[in-house]
């Protein structure tokens, strides 16, 4: 039953994602804190808690900042998938808590044909209220592992 769902939603989901071709949505902004171990980890991002800058994400982005990401917010904490349609760039995953705590991170390559897939579903043992997306391998550069404490400020 859980499959036959997931396939709902990925069926769903790819036929209700943005055209490549339009514009890209407007996302919020903010600053994100990861404390670990003693040490903060400062990134700006942009946030997509819409269902429409949540289908975009990081879709046709060439380049990502070291110290940025997309932070994507959820209404209630579940377990949804993450794929990387029309994402040119390797990306890890961190999913959060809604007590803002870091459960779980993923290492997501760059489709064979980011266009037309496959895309491996990337979902978390636990369920989540936040995803954090970053360039692949932030997290163990910064030395950030799950556990860690995060702080949101959004951009006035």
């Amino acid at each position: 039953m859980r499959k036959a769902l997931l396939l709902i939603m990925l069926i769903a989901g790819v036929m209700a994602a943005p055209s490549p071709a339009g514009p890209a949505p407007r996302f919020g902004r903010g600053t994100l804190n990861i404390f670990h171990d003693g040490r903060r980890v400062t990134l700006a991002v942009e946030v997509a808690n819409t269902a429409e800058t949540r289908g975009y994400g990081l879709m046709l982005r060439k380049t990502l900042d070291e110290n940025a990401g997309m932070l994507f917010v959820f209404e209630q904490e579940g377990k949804w998938g993450f794929w990387m349609k029309d994402t040119l760039i390797p990306l890890s995953i961190g999913f959060i808590s809604g007590g803002w705590r870091l459960l779980e991170i993923q290492d997501m390559a760059v489709a064979a044909d980011p266009q037309a897939g496959p895309w491996p579903i990337h979902e978390p043992r636990a369920a989540y209220k936040y995803a954090l997306e970053v360039n692949q391998g932030f997290f163990q550069r910064k030395g950030i592992a799950p556990g860690a404490r995060l702080e949101f400020i959004p951009a006035k």
